[in-house]
């Protein structure tokens, strides 16, 4: 009882994070391992978990979505779906440790790019500038990433919408969780076929998400924009200092 209630907990937790600024797997996972999950069946556990608390805030969003103008969607969706269906695959046929590796590199990227991008003199974020089939381009490679381990990659997300241009954060936070929630969705459908999911971990788990989503957004929504940009890096630099020491 003391591991499925630890479980949930660590599950309504990811969905708050989630819907503020991402990394909610860097939660899941980790106590899914500890409860004793073998590692391949913890990230696809952990990817099925989350899945029902990301739609929720994706749902919540809506409005931010519908009002984006910088770009049209449809690109981004179907990049996401193929990257994610990608990813998920290459999980169910490739170890985790070589990938494993490069998370804390990849947490360090995005964190900084964030931070620049959103921080920095205008003059030093312009020349960053993402292009628009740039833009595209990355977002394959992370959907990528995200249907393989899925960690950090709201922060990923936000640091190359920061790089195209977008300024409002609650629009990038619901577009992030958009794409999350698709990519992940690609691959939930592959880890389910594939029977790689812990259902009697992943069940609980799954309703602790939805609570842990709704709760998320209606925070997101209170908090002021330069205030809660200054939280994604906060939070994205712990979990950064955390993988690294993880690995020395």
């Amino acid at each position: 009882m003391l591991s499925y209630s630890l479980l949930v907990l660590a599950a309504f937790v990811a969905g708050v994070v989630n819907a503020i600024a991402g990394g909610g797997a860097f939660i899941t996972f980790p106590a899914l391992v500890f409860a004793g999950v073998p590692p391949v069946a913890a990230n696809a556990s952990s990817t099925v978990a989350l899945f029902p608390g990301q739609a929720t805030s994706a749902l919540a969003y809506r409005r931010d979505i519908l009002g984006i103008s910088e770009f049209g969607l449809p690109s981004f969706i179907g990049l996401s779906l193929a990257g994610g269906l990608v990813g998920a695959v290459l999980l169910l046929y490739t170890p985790n440790a070589v990938f494993a590796d490069l998370v804390p590199w990849l947490m360090l990227f995005a964190t900084v790019v964030f931070a620049v991008g959103n921080f920095a003199p205008k003059g030093v974020a312009a020349r960053m500038r993402l292009s628009g089939p740039a833009v595209l381009v990355v977002q394959f490679i992370i959907s990528i990433y995200g249907g393989y381990f899925g960690g950090g990659i709201g922060f990923l997300m936000l640091a190359a919408l920061t790089l195209f241009g977008m300024t409002n954060i609650h629009a990038m936070n619901g577009l992030k969780i958009l794409l999350a929630t698709l990519m992940n969705g690609a691959a939930v459908a592959a880890f389910i076929v594939a029977g790689a999911v812990y259902w009697p971990q992943t069940i609980p788990m799954a309703l602790a998400s939805v609570l842990g989503g709704w709760v998320g957004v209606h925070g997101a929504r209170r908090i002021n924009q330069k205030f809660l940009k200054l939280i994604v890096v906060g939070i994205a630099s712990a979990m950064t200092v955390w993988f690294f020491w993880r690995q020395s």
